[in-house]
């Protein structure tokens, strides 16, 4: 299994270009993954620099018309003329979806910081090697304190995941219909925290539960010892200097399948790079 990660930038390039057919470009040069995970896509987000409001979850969808569209948006606020204004992330699977959360993270305020609703989305996928919970999220920046309730939320939710397979519950109709479950899970995104953060050693915490399979890092796992590649502002350093803060998470009983992990270091596409994730036998 291939997936790509990328904080898109809602297609905002180095160039000041909002360019939603390089971003398809890019990821097709990178091996049109099985899975793509994607932060910062936009609608009805005019304000934003260089946007035009386009619908872009609709236009990266119909991009990858083989791929199975989740469309899992943080923020949605009123906009002009009965539009929604739409802002988050999408999530695009060639495998068969079996089920899709939608989560809204913890939402919490400091004075004299940003802060806007964060989610993840977790789509349980039928891969070659039984399903598989493909997690995508993208974290507050403004602020670690922002930033831990959303890591301990994380936390909860995987957790719960466990404790389903653990203690099936009753099978029943409609929405009480029998789903597939996995233990398994790989977690991918903007985590907006360096590899030092404390909120990050958080999130690969083992759990108290010994079913519940904590969170690895793949590169780290890869390429022990080095450094993470730059992942943020490596080709424009006006919002800080050039950085990591996106990751690839996988369960500690997938890291035997960790193929490799790349963090592309030539598009210019976003301010972020994208990563991509081999995993064998799925």
């Amino acid at each position: 299994m291939k997936l790509l990660s990328w904080n898109i930038q809602w297609g905002l390039g180095v160039d000041g270009r909002v360019d939603l057919e390089r971003i398809a470009n890019e990821i097709r040069r990178l091996g049109e993954p099985d899975v793509i995970c994607l932060q910062e896509v936009t609608a009805g987000f005019d304000d934003l620099k260089a946007n035009d409001g386009a619908d872009q979850f609709d236009l990266l969808a119909r991009a990858f018309p083989q791929h199975c569209a989740i469309m899992a948006p943080a923020v949605d606020f009123a906009g002009s003329g009965g539009r929604r204004r739409l802002f988050g992330n999408l999530l695009l699977s060639r495998y068969a979806v079996a089920t899709v959360e939608r989560h809204t993270l913890p939402w919490l305020t400091i004075s004299g910081h940003e802060c806007m609703p964060r989610g993840l989305v977790i789509a349980t996928v039928e891969t070659p090697g039984g399903p598989l919970r493909i997690m995508t999220t993208h974290l507050e920046w403004s602020s670690m304190a922002l930033r831990q309730p959303q890591v301990d939320a994380i936390r909860s939710l995987h957790h719960a995941a466990s404790l389903r397979m653990a203690v099936p519950a009753a099978a029943g109709k409609g929405g009480y219909a029998p789903q597939p479950l996995s233990r398994s899970a790989v977690l991918v995104g903007d985590f907006n925290m360096r590899p030092r953060e404390p909120t990050r050693q958080r999130l690969m915490a083992a759990f108290e539960a010994p079913l519940t399979h904590r969170f690895i890092d793949s590169f780290e796992v890869r390429h022990p010892g080095e450094a993470h590649p730059i992942s943020m502002c490596l080709f424009d350093q006006s919002d800080g200097p050039a950085r990591c803060l996106d990751y690839a998470f996988c369960t500690e009983d997938l890291v035997s399948r960790i193929v490799e992990i790349t963090y592309d270091q030539t598009s210019a596409a976003s301010d972020h790079q994208p990563i991509v994730l081999e995993l064998d036998g799925l």
